[in-house]
């Protein structure tokens, strides 16, 4: 069996349950979200990352972080409450909204452009550690 197999034998088990003090400041890209990690970090040694992001404050158009990519291997988030405008490269605008999902290709320019007071996502990435690069 290849060795990059191997790792994903040495998972453990994970649960986690919603408490609103799990939600952290300061542990994601952006200063207007906090995050719950999931324990998926540690289940899987760092090569999967899953949390729940959720806005800690009003949108201030212009100040949602601009044009960026990541340098990851695969990203899946999915709309759990409210809405949010997003730019994708070669894509346009789209507004997701409760129940929406989308998957960005590794690399692909995005932009936050504006969300609801009330936003609530589900984000699953590969690597848990990733670059992230202005555009």
């Amino acid at each position: 069996m290849p060795e990059e197999d191997n790792k994903w034998l040495q998972q453990k088990f994970a649960v986690s349950h919603l408490d609103d003090k799990s939600f952290k400041s300061g542990t994601g890209l952006r200063d207007y979200n906090i995050h719950r990690d999931l324990g998926v970090i540690e289940a899987t040694g760092g090569m999967v990352k899953a949390h729940v992001v959720r806005t800690k404050e009003p949108c201030k158009k212009g100040d949602t972080g601009g044009r960026h990519k990541h340098n990851v291997n695969f990203q899946f988030v999915y709309m759990l409450k409210g809405w949010q405008t997003m730019w994708f490269e070669g894509h346009g605008v789209i507004t997701m909204k409760e129940g929406s999902s989308w998957t960005q290709p590794p690399g692909m320019v995005h932009e936050v452009l504006e969300y609801s007071d009330d936003r609530e996502v589900v984000e699953i990435i590969m690597p848990a550690k990733f670059d992230t690069i202005e555009a």
